[in-house]
C-alpha cells in the first residue's frame, strides 16, 4: 500500500506533538519519500548494473563485428584493386618488351 503524502503529513503533526518539532523532522527525514516498495536494494541495484553490463557486452560484440567485416570487406577490395593493377601492369610490360624485340 502506498503512502499518501497526507498520512506522511498526519504522522509527522502526531510526531511533532509527541517528540518535538526538531525530532519530529529528524524522524521523518530517515523516512523514504516513497513506500517501502519503491525504495531499492543494493542488491537491486547489482542486478540492475550486471544486467546492464550484460547488454552493452552484447551490444560492443555485435558492433565490433560489423567493424570487422566492414575491415574485411575493404582488405577484400583493395586486394582485388591490387591484383587488377599488377596484371595489367604486367601485361603492359609484357607488350613493352615484345614490342622492343
Amino acid at each position: 500500500m502506498a503512502i499518501a503524502e497526507r498520512s506522511r503529513h498526519d504522522l509527522y503533526v502526531r510526531l511533532e506533538a509527541a517528540l518535538g518539532a526538531q525530532e519530529a523532522t529528524t524522524l521523518m527525514e530517515h523516512l523514504p519519500p516513497v513506500g517501502w516498495a519503491d525504495v531499492s536494494t543494493r542488491t537491486d541495484v547489482a542486478l540492475q548494473l550486471q544486467a546492464l553490463e550484460g547488454n552493452l557486452r552484447a551490444e560492443f560484440h555485435i558492433a565490433f563485428g560489423d567493424f570487422r567485416d566492414e575491415i574485411r570487406r575493404d582488405r577484400q577490395a583493395a586486394q582485388r584493386q591490387l591484383l587488377f593493377v599488377l596484371v595489367v601492369a604486367v601485361v603492359s610490360l609484357l607488350g613493352t618488351v615484345a614490342t622492343s624485340l
